[in-house]
């Protein structure tokens, strides 16, 4: 069975509200109207957690994380170069 595609935290957002993602993958809401920004979801008031993180089991530059769908993949950030 495949994977929504549309998770319920993004499926449940009033009309006038969108969302963002910062470089190091949280989720942050946008309200159009009232021209606002939060962390909390304008439905549920918490947090989305994507999971993202850095390990020290993983080498220098890459992260863990989680897709919306639940499936874990790894990261390779962008450094720059010495």
């Amino acid at each position: 069975m495949a994977a929504d595609p549309k998770p319920d935290w993004l499926s449940c957002l009033p009309s006038s509200w969108s969302y963002g993602v910062t470089r190091d993958g949280r989720i942050f809401f946008i309200n159009e109207e009232a021209k606002s920004t939060t962390w909390l979801h304008p439905v549920t008031g918490e947090a989305v957690i994507t999971g993202h993180r850095k390990t020290p089991d993983l080498p220098t530059g890459w992260e863990e994380g989680y897709t919306f769908e639940g499936a874990r993949c790894f990261i390779k950030l962008n450094l720059p170069h010495d």
